[in-house]
């Protein structure tokens, strides 16, 4: 495997038998590398910051930033991190659903549970999709024939409302995918974003992404609570929650 393909992983522990235990396994484990370890909250920013990792696995009780905050944070910067609580503490399961957490195992964990969860990112990060639950969109009731005015630090952007596919945020900001590969960063948040677009053809299907209805491709599961959305003309995918997904299946009828 070329090493462009390894998955990358950062492990945050302030325990140094659990993050051998996680470094172990995850490195004999093809198709995975550890590219860093932290031991402390404020560290495990500052490493996600400089490594850009695909995947964290992250203590909840750890000295400075809690594993909880450290995952808001890293959620804001991109949502598409894989987040993996192993922890202790079984009562912080409700948290970890919050910030939509691939996994939550709870310590002391049995490593064939771990290597589920290893397989089942390898599966989400190289498209291998199982069971796919295929919505068929129908045309939206309403039309948008309008543009959109965009205002970004290059100046301001008139779209098409139509040819916006999708609306997320990242690295702390609000951005933009259009057809034909625009990408444009917004002052705004994704709230205001929102309120500008149609309801009928735009679904904030997760706190950090808003879609195109017309444009589902497909949807997979992900992780204990959530799934993921494909879109036609991008390659940017989305989450939605299990609440989410179970209100877009009546809209769908």
């Amino acid at each position: 495997m070329n090493d462009r393909d390894l998955i990358s992983v950062l492990i945050a522990d302030d325990d140094p038998g659990m993050r051998l235990i996680l470094r172990k396994k995850i490195q004999g484990t093809d198709g995975f590398f550890v590219i860093g370890e932290a031991v402390t909250g404020d560290e495990t920013m500052t490493l996600y910051d400089k490594l850009n990792p695909q995947v964290v696995f992250l203590d909840v009780d750890m000295p400075g930033k809690t594993g909880v905050e450290c995952a808001h944070l890293i959620q804001d910067q991109n949502p598409a991190c894989i987040l993996i609580f192993a922890t202790g503490h079984e009562e912080y399961m409700g948290e970890a659903f919050e910030v939509y957490a691939f996994d939550y195992l709870v310590k002391p964990f049995k490593l064939d549970r771990l290597e589920q969860t290893l397989s089942r990112i390898y599966d989400r990060l190289h498209r291998v999709r199982l069971s796919p639950l295929t919505p068929s969109p129908k045309p939206a009731s309403a039309s948008s024939a309008g543009r959109l005015m965009l205002r970004h630090k290059e100046g301001v952007t008139f779209v098409s409302v139509e040819d916006i596919l999708l609306v997320q945020r990242e690295e702390r900001a609000t951005v933009i995918y259009t057809e034909n590969g625009g990408r444009y960063v917004l002052s705004e948040n994704l709230s205001e974003t929102e309120a500008r677009l149609d309801p009928e053809i735009f679904f904030r299907c997760h706190k950090s992404y808003i879609i195109n209805l017309r444009h589902i491709r497909n949807i997979t599961p992900y992780g204990r609570w959530t799934y993921v959305v494909q879109l036609e003309g991008t390659d940017h995918d989305a989450l939605i929650t299990h609440e989410k997904y179970e209100e877009l299946e009546k809209k769908f009828g």
